[in-house]
């Protein structure tokens, strides 16, 4: 991604449509169904089986494993938006940006947490403003402080909107897991696809293309 474009797209300020963003993503995930509801059965199987035969490890696996293992569904997404051929290794790509993504995913969740030890609203505010810090390390080969603070900065100029985007998320999710819980199936991946697809529309101006990748390189 290019910084400057990125900028120009902070300093004007970002808007989205809550609604058409969430039927994207149920488009995405009905044309990936089978694979989408396959991952998230494998990711809850893995899970389970951290917690319930390797309890004092479970924390190993989510720093170390679980980062490249959800950022699958991001990975997957930019393939079904590109239209390329998804097959059912390409959730594990994360895996390509492994020590990346956990440094990033550990050190922005340090951070909020510290914000929610202080006195709570800055940990809510940092929560909803590093949502796309690691889509910054996949698809913009960011660092994690950069990818943090371009999520942060991003996420800023609209935050009360994004607050909504994020509240409707948590929602989303509560209704699959009254569900009888088999409702995650669908709502978990929709989550991801949801935010893959808002981070795309926002910072699309500021991908480079192929011939402007050749250059650089």
């Amino acid at each position: 991604m290019n910084l400057a474009k990125l900028q120009r797209i902070i300093d004007a300020g970002v808007d989205f449509d809550l609604k058409e963003i969430l039927t994207k993503a149920w488009e995405m995930f009905k044309s990936q169904a089978l694979f989408h509801i396959g991952f998230m059965v494998m990711i809850g199987g893995i899970q389970a089986a951290f917690t319930l035969y390797l309890p004092d490890y479970t924390i190993l696996y989510s720093i170390f494993l679980a980062p490249p293992i959800v950022c699958g569904f991001y990975l997957v997404a930019n393939r079904q938006s590109q239209n390329e051929y998804v097959d059912f290794q390409n959730y594990f790509d994360g895996f390509k940006y492994w020590w990346n993504l956990v440094t990033t995913n550990l050190i922005s969740s340090i951070v909020i947490v510290l914000g929610i030890l202080c006195f709570i609203l800055p940990g809510i505010y940092l929560l909803i403003g590093y949502m796309f810090c690691l889509l910054f390390v996949i698809f913009g080969g960011f660092d994690f402080w950069t990818s943090m603070e371009l999520s942060r900065r991003l996420v800023h100029t609209n935050w009360q909107k994004f607050f909504v985007f994020g509240l409707s998320l948590l929602l989303l999710n509560l209704v699959g897991f009254l569900a009888l819980m088999v409702g995650l199936l669908v709502t978990v991946p929709m989550t991801y696809l949801s935010v893959y697809i808002l981070f795309e529309e926002l910072t699309i101006d500021a991908a480079i293309d192929p011939k402007e990748r050749i250059t650089h390189e």
